[in-house]
């Protein structure tokens, strides 16, 4: 029994051994990809990683002064406070109803628009409107903000100068809450969707010509060929994009709303990013806010796993 374990464990040994010096080997063979590897992990190590661990105060009664270790640990309560309040649970409301309308309106916008630019048959053309729906993605949200404000304007606005000339009275987009979330989402179409088509453009790019040919032999229309091929050979590009998107759900932007927000139309469009840095930078409310982000986490977690079941059960297209 002895000498058998004794073999067992010299076998072992062997083994670790060997998958040391073939690990070894590997990370030899292809140093110069690891190399160029090493700055993102080293991003993600140092800016992702690294601070999860200051998520330890939203079980605390954080002091700047004490510390991690000096500050008083008061375990839910800060959760507990975030659900009794009525401003976090109109704000939670908010980012939900905005986050749904642009999961709803946002999300296929780069779809279309990527089908619409793959029927154009003139190369010149197609590369110079691709150009043109590319460029908003590189304007920082002052600057969208900006235009919004001059397009917008009851009084010089080009949208409320049409709108007198309909006969009606100008409308006050930013002015009025009503209207905040329609801003906002617009706002993201017109600047994203463009970008937001160069993945699924290289997937259109990648599908067989051949199946176009022989749908165009059996009589096939344009719209029958997108909906009984294009669509189906996108549909596993959708799908992973759906589910990084999900993902963020709660996560909409804090600049992309902050510009836009002002006390005539806070009331509804106010969410959980932009009421993190009034109430906890501003207010120093270190402990609290960070209950929150653990909160916008923690959600996003549970959406994408969820939506990666889902996914994998009805489409075998998953993250993971």
């Amino acid at each position: 029994m002895a000498v058998n374990a004794q073999t067992v464990n010299q076998a072992h040994q062997r083994v670790q051994v060997s998958r040391g010096r073939s690990f070894l080997r590997t990370l030899w063979k292809y140093k110069a990809l690891y190399l160029i590897s090493l700055p993102g992990i080293l991003y993600f190590i140092v800016f992702k990683y690294v601070p999860l661990l200051g998520s330890v105060i939203a079980f605390q009664d954080y002091n700047i002064f004490d510390g991690f270790t000096g500050s008083k640990w008061i375990g839910m309560e800060n959760f507990q406070r975030m659900f009794a309040h009525y401003d976090f649970l109109k704000i939670l409301n908010n980012t939900l109803l905005i986050g749904l309308y642009d999961l709803v309106l946002a999300f296929p916008a780069p779809i279309l628009l990527a089908l619409l630019l793959n029927e154009l048959r003139i190369v010149l053309y197609k590369r110079v409107l691709q150009t043109v729906v590319y460029m908003p993605h590189f304007l920082s949200w002052v600057i969208v903000s900006g235009i919004a404000l001059g397009i917008l304007s009851p009084s010089t606005g080009a949208v409320n100068h049409f709108i007198a000339w309909l006969g009606f009275e100008p409308i006050y987009f930013l002015g009025e809450e009503s209207w905040i979330r329609t801003v906002l989402i617009s706002s993201g179409i017109w600047r994203d969707s463009g970008y937001g088509t160069i993945i699924y453009l290289a997937a259109l790019a990648g599908i067989n010509p051949d199946l176009y040919e022989a749908s165009e032999v059996d009589g096939a229309s344009r719209w029958r060929q997108t909906l009984s091929i294009t669509l189906p050979a996108l549909l596993p590009t959708i799908m992973i994009l759906f589910l990084l998107h999900i993902g963020k759900f709660l996560d909409f932007g804090f600049e992309r709303v902050y510009v836009f927000l002002n006390p005539l139309n806070k009331e509804h469009g106010e969410i959980l990013d932009t009421y993190i840095y009034t109430s906890g930078l501003l207010g120093q409310q270190y402990s609290y806010t960070t209950a929150i982000g653990l909160f916008k986490s923690l959600v996003g977690l549970v959406l994408i796993v969820i939506g990666n079941v889902l996914s994998k059960k009805t489409t075998g297209e998953s993250l993971y």
